[in-house]
């Protein structure tokens, strides 16, 4: 804080030197706008007493209005002679019209017991009128034991002072120093208390700010900011108003002291309406503005008078409005410009964190959005007996972390069965990230999995995160994993068990948070018999097994499948999707799909791009042959075995038989059909191959 200015030159030194202890005084006070005016007042009362006045007390006085308001008091209270403190109570009644003549004559005024002195600021000051009606105008002293002599004034510190007789001069003199001394003090004391409360409140907003971005539910984050408003500039209501472009209109959001009801006006309507078209802050006090301003439709509504009113735009970093914060009823009066101020660097503050909490959820939305898509595009299709147990089954796994292993013949859809695990786990919005143990390489396996450091190895220019670092968080499935070397399984192992990787050429160990789902088409229990496959591999692996039955055990699922294939190839091509003809779907019941679901896939895509008529006939269905050869598949038995033609007519109609039935899961009229038969004709045909009806 600068130093007070020095009295005026025509004090004596007396004075001057009295000035400068008064204000020594009032530098050692702890909270100067208060308590360093009390020490001046406090010293004037001490030189006072000391010097033979008796009991005494002094106090400032403001002007509030066409009346007179005793500032601060200390000392005795006149009407009863007792110590009396600072509160409002306490304060005596002013002697007006002493004051008003000190004031007028710009000197001393006496009438015992009161003396009044005015307050002159200091020369130079810049003070605004503003700050100048916060400033005390009169000192008053109330001293009726005061002797009257002709001594000198002179310069008396508090603590050396000695009792002695003083004449009217000496304590004109020591008002008059304590009064020069407040002159020069107070603007002083009332800019530093100004900053001080300005630096309490960015302080508190900085507070605010830090509590915000913490805050992930944009409700509650508009409910705090509005909050913040009210406490900082000590106010009734605030309100956030957002602006909807399309619909032209001002969301609250929210409008603290509203309740639950919903607050919207017009874009253009009231002071809001105006700070959101110009961008610049309005305010608004009753009884000295325009009544026509404010928009008395809201206090309608809401059974609410508003009194004082400040707003201020919301805008974006780039400049672009979002909206109006606006603040109600000063609890003080009206709003000042410092209230401006803070409500604008609150909304810049706010405008901020209300941008960057739209984006991220937007960015959230967008997300679950894509992950429910892509979720609906990887579900297992079919109505199948096996099919439906092994949704359920997924259900009940997917919320967990365990270990999947997925069993199946190769093209059975166990990467879509590992997807959809994925997408059904809380793990869903993280990465799914899929490996080809087949295609791992032995030299490149390590690399491909855990990673390398850049310089580990020939053309490792680099450092690139390995499988496991790319689906930290979410999913890991490996496929083909009976086809992984026994080096790639020993170190597989570790991973899985420590859940800690090193990059190749690294020494850091990189925790891991993965779940593994594996996959293989081979026995994996056959491969642990026969030493191909690490046991301790196979049951860390092995916590839920989920077996996908081949295409020709599920029956109508054949059909559903194709419909579903045909929709997606027939959106993309931009056709409608093809009917299957009756003789297609008793042909497609017939084949052993020794690819599976893969291989229908195939088909429809073929049929969805060459089928030129609405229905897919018979003849559009270009089997793929069987690469295995009949022996292999399993498809003709009879036609291995060494056995006459008539037995081998016998049993391949046996087995066809057998298909049919499981295909249809059981329906006869379905199975028939597809065999080409009458119904009766297939139960007379059972007896004949003696084969048991079905139950």
């Amino acid at each position: 804080m600068s130093p007070a200015p020095d009295p005026p030159s025509t004090a004596s030194s007396g004075e001057a030197a009295l000035a400068q202890s008064l204000l020594a005084a009032a530098a050692g006070a702890q909270h100067p706008e208060t308590a360093g005016i009390l020490a001046v007042l406090e010293a004037v009362v001490r030189q006072t007493a000391l010097a033979g006045a008796g009991t005494a007390g002094a106090g400032t006085v403001r002007q509030q209005g066409r009346s007179w308001q005793m500032d601060l008091w200390t000392g005795a209270d006149p009407a009863e002679g007792v110590p009396k403190g600072d509160s409002a109570a306490d304060r005596p009644a002013v002697p007006e019209t002493l004051v008003a003549e000190a004031l007028d004559h710009r000197q001393a005024q006496h009438r015992q017991p009161w003396w009044a002195w005015p307050i002159p600021l200091a020369s130079g000051a810049e003070i605004s009128p503003a700050l100048r009606a916060q400033l005390p105008q009169a000192l008053v002293l109330w001293a009726p034991d005061g002797a009257a002599s002709t001594a000198a004034p002179q310069a008396i510190e508090p603590q050396t002072i000695e009792p002695q007789t003083i004449d009217t001069a000496a304590l004109e003199a020591c008002g008059r120093a304590a009064a020069a001394t407040l002159g020069g003090f107070c603007p002083l004391l009332r800019r530093l208390s100004d900053l001080s409360e300005r630096a309490e409140r960015l302080e508190r907003l900085l507070d605010f700010a830090a509590h915000w971005h913490r805050e992930d539910d944009p409700e509650a984050l508009l409910r705090a900011i509005a909050g913040a408003a009210t406490e900082l500039l000590r106010c009734e209501r605030a309100s956030i108003f957002l602006w909807d472009r399309r619909r032209k209109k001002l969301v609250g959001k929210p409008a603290l002291g509203v309740g639950h009801q919903p607050l919207e006006v017009d874009d253009a309507a009231g002071i809001v309406g105006a700070v959101l078209q110009s961008g610049q802050p309005r305010r608004w006090q009753a009884s000295e503005d325009e009544e026509s301003e404010v928009n008395r439709a809201v206090d309608r509504q809401l059974q609410f008078t508003t009194r004082s009113l400040l707003a201020v735009p919301l805008e974006d970093q780039k400049g672009k409005p979002l909206g109006v914060f606006e603040v109600i009823n000063k609890s003080t009066g009206r709003f000042s410009t410092e209230d401006i101020d803070t409500l604008t660097r609150l909304a810049t503050q706010a405008a901020g964190v209300i941008r960057n909490t739209q984006d991220r959820h937007t960015a959230i939305r967008s997300r679950d959005r894509l992950v429910a898509d892509v979720a609906e595009t990887v579900q297992v299709i079919g109505h199948s007996d096996s099919i439906t147990a092994l949704r359920k089954t997924v259900s009940r796994v997917a919320a967990t972390d365990l270990a999947l292993l997925v069993l199946g013949e190769n093209g059975t859809g166990k990467e879509v069965l590992a997807r959809s695990v994925h997408f059904q786990s809380p793990r869903r919005s993280e990465p799914f990230v899929a490996v080809n143990c087949a295609a791992l390489v032995e030299s490149l396996l390590e690399s491909e999995l855990f990673g390398h450091e850049k310089g580990a190895f020939t053309d490792a220019h680099q450092s690139r995160p390995g499988k496991f670092e790319l689906a930290s968080g979410g999913t890991l499935f490996l496929d083909e994993i009976g086809d992984l070397s026994p080096g790639g399984q020993a170190k597989l192992l570790r991973v899985l068990e420590e859940k800690v990787i090193v990059r190749v050429g690294g020494s850091a160990s990189i925790p891991v948070d993965v779940r593994v789902v594996a996959a293989t088409n081979r026995s994996l229990a056959e491969m642990v018999r026969e030493k191909t496959f690490r046991e301790d591999l196979y049951f860390r692996l092995n916590v839920v097994s989920l077996q996908l039955p081949p295409l020709r055990e599920r029956g109508d699922d054949i059909l559903l499948l194709a419909n579903h294939f045909l929709e997606h190839f027939a959106q993309q091509i931009g056709r409608l999707p093809p009917k299957i003809s009756r003789e297609a779907a008793a042909a497609m019941r017939r084949h052993r799909w020794p690819g599976n679901v893969r291989e229908l896939r195939n088909l429809m895509e073929r049929v969805s791009y060459l089928c030129p008529d609405d229905t897919v006939a018979a003849a559009d269905l270009a089997f793929s042959a069987d690469p295995k050869g009949p022996g292999e598949s399993g498809r003709d038995p009879a036609l291995a075995m060494d056995v006459g033609l008539t037995e081998a007519t016998r049993q391949f109609q046996i087995q066809a038989i057998e298909q049919a039935i499981a295909r249809c899961q059981g329906n006869m009229t379905e199975a028939a059909a597809t065999l080409g038969l009458h119904r009766s004709n297939l139960y007379r045909k059972l007896k004949q191959l003696g084969m048991d009806e079905p139950k």
